[in-house]
Parts: C-alpha cells; sequence; structure tokens
C-alpha cells in the first residue's frame, strides 16, 4: 500500500489538544518508519522523537499496535478520499485504471519506499493479529472500488453479474500485493510487473 498520504500535524478547527498530541506521535511513527523501513521500533523511540512523554502517549494509544494501526487508518482515508475526487468525474473504464496506477505507482523516494515496506509488512501483521481492524482499514477503498464497478455496469462497461462487494474486495487485494508482485515479476519475468499489467489482468474478468 502507497503511503503518501500523512497525519495532519495541526489540531482541529476547535482546538483540541488531544488530536494535536495524537497527530504528533502518529508523525513521529512515521518519520521512523520512513528512516528505517522497520515497524519493530519502541514506544520509548517515539516519545522521544515527539518531545512529550509516556504518560501523554498513554493517554492517547493504550499500545504501540494502536498507534500504528490509527496511522494505517488515518493514510488509507486520506488516500481514498484523495482517488476518490482524482476519479470522480472520470468514466468508470479510466477511474479504475487511475485508481490501480495510483495503488501500485512505485515509491517516488527512499524514504517513501521505506515507509511502503513498513507498511506492508506491519499490514500482514494486522491480517494475522487484528483482521476486524484491519478490515477497518480497508473499507474505504474496498467501498471506493465497489462505486467504480456499480458505475460501469450501470454505463455498460462491465459486466452486469458482477458480485461487487465480493469482487472490489479481490480486486484490491490483487492491486495491493502489486507492491510484492513487482519485484517478483523482475525475478520471474525479467521485467517488473506494473499498475498497467495489474488493470489489464482485472479487465479480462470485470469487461462486458
Amino acid at each position: 500500500m502507497t503511503a503518501k498520504a500523512q497525519p495532519n500535524p495541526t489540531a482541529r478547527r476547535d482546538g483540541t489538544q488531544q488530536e494535536s498530541r495524537a497527530n504528533r506521535f502518529m508523525r513521529s511513527a512515521l518519520d521512523i518508519l520512513g528512516e528505517t523501513g522497520r515497524t519493530d521500533f519502541t514506544v520509548l523511540e517515539v516519545v522521544e522523537r515527539s518531545k512529550t512523554s509516556l504518560r501523554a502517549f498513554y493517554q492517547h494509544f493504550a499500545t504501540k499496535d494502536e498507534l500504528l494501526l490509527a496511522l494505517v487508518e488515518k493514510i488509507m482515508a486520506d488516500a481514498t478520499e484523495r482517488w476518490r475526487a482524482e476519479t470522480g468525474a472520470m468514466s468508470s473504464g479510466d477511474a479504475l485504471r487511475v485508481l490501480i496506477e495510483r495503488i501500485s505507482a512505485p515509491a517516488e523516494s527512499s524514504t517513501q519506499d521505506s515507509i511502503n515496506r513498513g507498511l506492508t509488512y506491519y499490514n500482514d501483521h494486522l491480517l494475522e493479529t487484528r483482521p476486524k481492524e484491519f478490515a477497518t482499514v480497508l473499507a474505504p477503498l474496498q467501498r471506493l472500488i465497489a462505486e467504480i464497478l456499480r458505475r460501469g455496469i450501470a454505463d455498460g462497461t462491465f459486466r452486469s453479474d458482477l458480485d461487487v462487494d465480493t469482487d472490489a474486495t479481490i480486486l484490491m487485494q490483487t492491486v495491493l500485493g502489486t507492491l510484492r508482485m513487482r519485484d517478483l515479476g523482475a525475478e520471474l519475468n525479467d521485467m517488473p510487473i506494473e499498475g498497467s499489467h495489474v488493470h489489464t489482468f482485472c479487465l479480462r474478468g470485470l469487461a462486458r
């Protein structure tokens, strides 16, 4: 999963300090991820980076997992809203293509690559240990894909017999796996697997 979205470091308009501090902890965790590509940092490292206290941390998050879960959820929600705004006026076919391209786009910097790698491994951890919470994280993206599929059915681009919710989930997981398939494709096929390949593959099952 790409992670270009970052937590907003500012407090809400009502000025609540709680959100400002929570964002500060998420920002610190994201900075550590960008430097190391790993999620095995400690709560103390986050606290020191954010220049706060352990007491303040535990006022917002019960564990480091709670912090990382909030971070992943924020990143996915923000990214999905950007993608929805970008694809909303497009035809269903173009919307699906652009969405797949955005999700599977390679990192634009070494920092972004480290964040992507760290979050990809953490997503595997979430899937195994906290599947309900992980489903909540992915729900916005699954709904966006389902919306695009329904538009495609309505305008005749996609097959009318699609099981939209199920197919949207399968498509989402296929696209999210592109981050791993890029390197795997280079080893097996002498060329990386890109978003365009995933889009073509998905269309074979979706198009009328």
